[in-house]
């Protein structure tokens, strides 16, 4: 197998759009940009602990309720439970509903998918602010963008 360097991903305009994409899936999912790229990291540790949590979360501003959000949105799911014994702690993974999350966000920026430009499945398209509609125009020429 071929090892990917750096001039490969810039090959693959893989960040070309990903501000735009990112402030989408955040807007109508309910997350914060650090809620999105903190599940993207735990995603990619597969298993993990309420530890290995904490470890990832050093680099972003603090926010005591981002675990306890996380779970009661159903974006982490216990794996495992703690019995006490044999077993110390409990044992997370991302849902099913992260995991698609995380996976249309990457066919999105491999030019696979489009972003949803429909006023049911992307609540950026009412333009209820200014903001809204600058976004709309940068989603608009993100799917316009065949070389992404």
């Amino acid at each position: 197998m071929k090892k990917l360097d750096a001039s490969d991903l810039k090959d693959l305009n893989l960040l070309k759009h990903y501000r735009i994409i990112r402030k989408w899936a955040c807007k109508n999912n309910g997350l914060t940009d650090a809620e999105l790229e903190l599940i993207i990291y735990l995603d990619c540790v597969g298993l993990f602990t309420k530890k290995d949590f904490e470890q990832g979360v050093y680099t972003f501003s603090w926010n005591n309720r981002r675990w306890n959000k996380l779970i009661q949105n159903d974006w982490v799911q216990v794996w495992r439970h703690r019995n006490r014994t044999t077993q110390k702690f409990n044992i997370y993974k991302i849902s099913f509903k992260g995991k698609q999350l995380i996976s249309r966000v990457y066919r999105i920026m491999l030019g696979l998918d489009d972003i949803p430009m429909s006023e049911r499945r992307n609540k950026l398209v009412a333009g209820n602010s200014y903001t809204d509609k600058v976004m709309y125009q940068a989603m608009y020429n993100v799917n316009k963008d065949k070389n992404r």
